[in-house]
């Protein structure tokens, strides 16, 4: 051993201390604490604060001291303490102690749900923060995050969402393909059920990875396996996908009952139709120039700036379009109207002028085309917003809105050639689409206690409507179900007096509608609602859907009388919510609350599955490109259905 090889302080107590030392500073006594040096080769090791280098050192060149060491049955002082890396408690919760799993079940979900990588255990901003809160709790690796923490959680999330299936009288499903920055194709799939609360529940089920061509069949045989895996092919289960052909073909050779096509997806086929009319196109052109001088200057930018204040116009960004979303065309046009003045006067200054001269802002009647487009666009936009929210919209809304749309769409008189030609275009489009699934869609409509009059309708196709829902009511009458309830006579006669109670307020409270209100505390007499501000929906669609009660024809039969009862009934307002309508009125028609149930599950667009897409984007970057399909998977699912457990 060399004798310039001073020994470790006796603070240092872990054992690969007995084969290191430090050497002393030349200008002083003091220890050299930036470098040690090993008694057995004289070589120096860099010293960082911990034993890793010192460790890595023995067991790259005198391996057979490093696993005496590491010998179990060496032993051991009792009173030797760890030295801890992180600067923590040395003494830790063993990893089986229930504070220790339950803080890392809390990491876990942490990670899933708010998106973070599973390196986030190894950042030092992390570790500190963690060993603050609690210093004896051992800190998982990735490498344990990954093969055990979160295949578990994922393990107990899924037989949750499994378990909450099973209860679901119909599933309604949506699915879409997409591409990760990778290049890889995933397909995600989603699933809609009301349950018995009357709360319409959204499970994200899979998001698996496709090598294979998204070709109809190869998307069969995935959908097939899907359903077989989550239990839900006796469920009666509808897809609702976008129009594309592959998707069609492959509801068809899935077997699905019902194919819906996506309603967002058929109004962006119908406005993208009206934009490539060549004179708004061109209108589009000129503005889109503009727009991304500006975007692109910084001088010009300052200038808009400058202007808007001037002006006392809002400070707002001047936005470009999207070729993928039509409803960006809209809203470029519209904030370009909002900002003409302080564009125009931005762009006659010295000092931009001076770095684009060719630049010029429209013209009077172009601004006046593009303030017709914008007027033309917005019910369009709007029921495009409206169909794309999370819950909200089912297959109920399509038939109104479709029709809502396509009235508005006729020519007035007075309009210019250019806003007549796209009227013309869209409403072509929309008149075409959905013509094999009317009969759905006016079923849909009528079982929305909003929509039931069908005022879209002649009096004869509504009858035919009402028909063929009591038929379908009755043969659900003779079919067992765990949610389908048993009601016998004397209670179906105590909610028929408890009917016409509510319909004359004369008359007194007769013993069936106490025993509603004393037993299943759903008293028929309803405390009056609180006004509401006006929604979207109603907006759109006017006051066709409001107060009129539709014509109806008695009938003989439980599911005759329900509906005759249903359809008297007063129509619920736009704006309320129809689950909460059947929710309180379940009792009165059981037979058609069944049948609400599944038609009312059934979403409108496929926007569900879409809005996956977005989510993957913030897990799959470029920093984490590597991510295994098996873990985009499992962090997505957890991402979804965590806040459902």
């Amino acid at each position: 051993m060399a004798v310039n090889i001073n020994p470790a302080p006796s603070c240092l107590k872990a054992d690969v201390w007995e084969h290191f030392g430090f050497k002393k500073k030349k200008e002083s006594d003091d220890l050299d604490k930036s470098i040690v040096v090993c008694k057995l080769c004289d070589t120096n090791v860099k010293y960082s604060g911990n034993t890793t280098n010192l460790r890595a050192h023995l067991k790259r060149h005198h391996s057979n001291k490093i696993m005496l060491m590491e010998d179990p049955k060496r032993p051991r002082d009792p009173k030797q303490t760890t030295l801890d890396i992180d600067g923590g408690c040395s003494h830790k919760f063993p990893s089986a102690s229930p504070r220790s799993q339950k803080i890392t079940e809390s990491i876990a979900y942490f990670i899933c749900q708010d998106l973070r990588p599973y390196s986030v255990v190894e950042n030092a901003g992390f570790r500190r923060m963690v060993n603050a809160m609690e210093p004896r709790y051992p800190i998982p690796t990735r490498e344990h995050l990954t093969k055990v923490c979160i295949p578990r959680l994922y393990a107990q999330t899924r037989a949750h969402v499994k378990a909450s299936l099973a209860s679901a009288e119909r599933v309604a499903l949506t699915c879409d393909g997409w591409t990760s920055r990778t290049t890889e194709a995933y397909v995600t799939i989603t699933a809609h059920f009301i349950n018995k609360e009357w709360e319409l529940v959204t499970h994200v089920l899979q998001t698996r990875d496709m090598p294979e061509s998204l070709t109809g069949h190869n998307l069969a045989e995935h959908l097939k396996t899907a359903l077989a895996e989550w239990g839900i092919t006796e469920k009666d289960p509808v897809i609702v996908t976008d129009n594309a052909s592959n998707m069609t073909i492959a509801a068809e050779k899935a077997s699905f009952t019902l194919h819906v096509k996506c309603y967002a997806h058929t109004l962006n086929l119908a406005a993208q139709r009206a934009l490539k009319i060549s004179a708004v196109a061109r209108l589009l052109g000129r503005v889109r120039r503009i727009v991304n001088f500006f975007r692109r200057s910084t001088t010009a930018n300052h200038m808009l700036k400058e202007k808007q204040r001037l002006l006392q116009l809002p400070e707002h960004k001047l936005m470009t379009d999207v070729v993928t979303r039509w409803n960006s065309a809209h809203d470029m046009l519209e904030r370009f109207l909002e900002q003409q003045p302080a564009i125009c006067a931005a762009l006659l200054s010295s000092e931009v002028r001076k770095t684009e001269k060719d630049l010029c802002t429209l013209t009077e009647s172009d601004v006046t085309t593009a303030e017709e487009v914008v007027s033309a666009l917005k019910p369009m936009k709007e029921a495009t917003q409206y169909m794309s929210k999370e819950k909200t919209p089912t297959l109920s809304v399509v038939a109104p809105l479709q029709d809502t749309l396509i009235n508005g769409l006729k020519a007035i008189e007075g309009e210019s050639a250019v806003i007549k030609e796209m009227k013309a275009a869209m409403a072509g489009d929309l008149q075409k689409r959905y013509i094999d699934l009317k009969a759905t869609l006016h079923a849909c409509s009528a079982m929305e206690p909003r929509f039931k009059s069908l005022p879209f309708l002649t009096e004869n196709e509504r009858e035919e409507v009402y028909d063929g829902l009591i038929v379908e009511a009755a043969r659900l009458s003779m079919q067992p179900s765990e949610s389908l309830w048993s009601v016998d006579e004397e209670w179906t006669a105590n909610a028929c007096a408890d009917d016409e109670g509510m319909a004359s307020k004369e008359e007194a409270v007769d013993e069936g509608e106490q025993f509603m209100e004393e037993e299943s505390n759903q008293g028929q007499r309803l405390p009056p609602r609180n006004p509401r501000p006006s929604c979207p929906l109603a907006a759109l669609l006017g006051e066709r859907y409001g107060g009129a009660r539709p014509k109806t024809n008695t009938q003989d039969g439980e599911a005759k009388e329900q509906m005759t009862r249903y359809k008297e009934a007063d129509l619920l307002e736009v704006k309320e919510d129809p689950l909460v309508w059947w929710k309180e009125h379940q009792y009165q028609y059981p037979l058609l609350s069944q049948l609400a149930k599944r038609y009312l599950c059934i979403p409108g667009t496929s926007v569900s599955s879409e809005r996956v897409f977005s989510t993957a984007g913030d897990i799959i970057t470029a920093q984490r490109s590597a991510l295994l399909p098996e873990h985009v998977d499992q962090i997505l699912f957890l991402s979804k259905n965590l806040k459902t457990m």
